[in-house]
């Protein structure tokens, strides 16, 4: 089977560049998910490899890396140290594992991919006195440079539950993975399932943003276990959703993907 490294190439080799969006919250502290903060146009991540080993990654138009701009060695030798990478052919990214109180940031960074297009949601929350809020939010609609054409722009639509309402009874497979360092973790065999929008709506704070991403997330982490939605229309008769799932203890425990199409797809 392939390892997550060989995934991990598959996926994200190719120069990147888009529109990156990021909300955050108003002067009173109110979380606006409909009009960025602030936009940075372009935003590239060119990833390389010199053999399957072993390749660079060089960002620019990036919004915390000091003057935007950043470089990293990547290697299959040093990849997913702590365990936090995850790839599903065709979607891949990292999150944080634990929800520690005492540290200063749980966050989440979701690329779902069709043909040469990468579309790619950044979840960050941070302590808020006695809480920790969803602070920030980035979604950038990735294209790569190195294809012979452009990907079509994605559905756009108003509210997640318009977005959502017509994909009901679309069916799909659902695969897992579970956090494991290194290059070794599989995806687990696939089986069947079928989209109600209810099932992915399960947060107050959802919204949907630029390159048909949509997200339900809790906009407070709570004190039991919860999961995060993040999904995207990548074509009319493609969904793709990713779940990831946190225990009561706040540890991450696992990845899902499901790929949802028509019925007569």
């Amino acid at each position: 089977m392939t390892d997550q490294w060989t995934l991990n190439r598959l996926n994200f080799e190719g120069c990147w560049q888009g529109r990156a969006s990021w909300f955050g919250r108003d002067a009173d502290g109110v979380l606006d998910l409909t009009s960025p903060m602030q936009v940075i146009d372009p935003t590239t991540y060119a990833i390389s490899f010199s053999d399957p080993d072993t390749g660079v990654w060089d960002g620019s138009g990036l919004f915390f890396a000091p003057g935007g701009k950043a470089t990293y060695a990547i290697s299959r030798s040093s990849y997913n140290a702590g365990g936090g990478c995850w790839q599903f052919p065709g979607a891949g990214g990292q999150s944080s594992l634990i929800w520690d109180r005492q540290g200063r940031r749980f966050g989440h960074e979701i690329n779902l991919f069709q043909g040469r297009s990468r579309s790619m949601l950044v979840l960050l929350w941070e302590p808020d006195g006695a809480s920790w809020s969803l602070q920030r939010v980035g979604a950038v609609a990735f294209r790569c440079r190195h294809a012979a054409a452009r990907d079509p722009d994605r559905p756009t639509c108003g509210t997640p539950e318009a977005l959502l309402a017509p994909l009901r009874g679309w069916i799909g497979t659902l695969q897992s993975v579970v956090p494991t360092p290194g290059a070794e973790g599989q995806v687990s065999a696939p089986h069947p399932v079928v989209f109600a929008p209810e099932s992915f709506l399960r947060h107050p704070c959802s919204a949907v943003f630029p390159d048909g991403l949509v997200a339900s997330v809790p906009e407070r982490l709570p004190e039991g276990p919860f999961q995060l939605e993040i999904g995207a229309l990548l074509a009319p008769d493609l969904f793709q959703q990713i779940s990831i799932q946190v225990n009561a203890a706040g540890q991450l425990t696992c990845w899902e993907r499901r790929r949802f199409q028509p019925p007569s797809a």
